[in-house]
């Protein structure tokens, strides 16, 4: 079940990445963060969101032996593709949510 879900989770925001990325390009997803004060706190909400899941991804690939550096490249540079793929590709433990 857990699979499935973040399975959809990732085809549908990997849908709404691929619109947004084709219609505004890489930079014009982030531009408008720098704007106001309100899309910045944003922003700075998100970074903290995926920093937060890169210190979980290292913690659980050091307690279950995989190498988490290309997760943390993969969040840095394209955000929640990171922790979804990773725990895509865990191997199902009993302590798994």
């Amino acid at each position: 079940m857990q699979r499935t879900l973040l399975t959809i989770i990732l085809v549908l925001f990997g849908a709404l990445s691929a619109v947004a990325l084709w219609q505004h390009g890489y930079w014009g997803i982030l531009a408008p963060h720098f704007k106001t004060f309100g899309a910045g706190q944003v922003l700075a909400d998100l970074a903290i969101a995926i920093t937060l899941a890169m210190v979980w991804m290292w913690h659980d690939a050091k307690a279950t032996g995989r190498n988490v550096w290309p997760w943390i490249a993969l969040s840095v540079v394209a955000g929640s593709f990171g922790p979804l793929l990773y725990l895509l590709t865990r191997k199902p433990t009993q302590n798994a949510w």
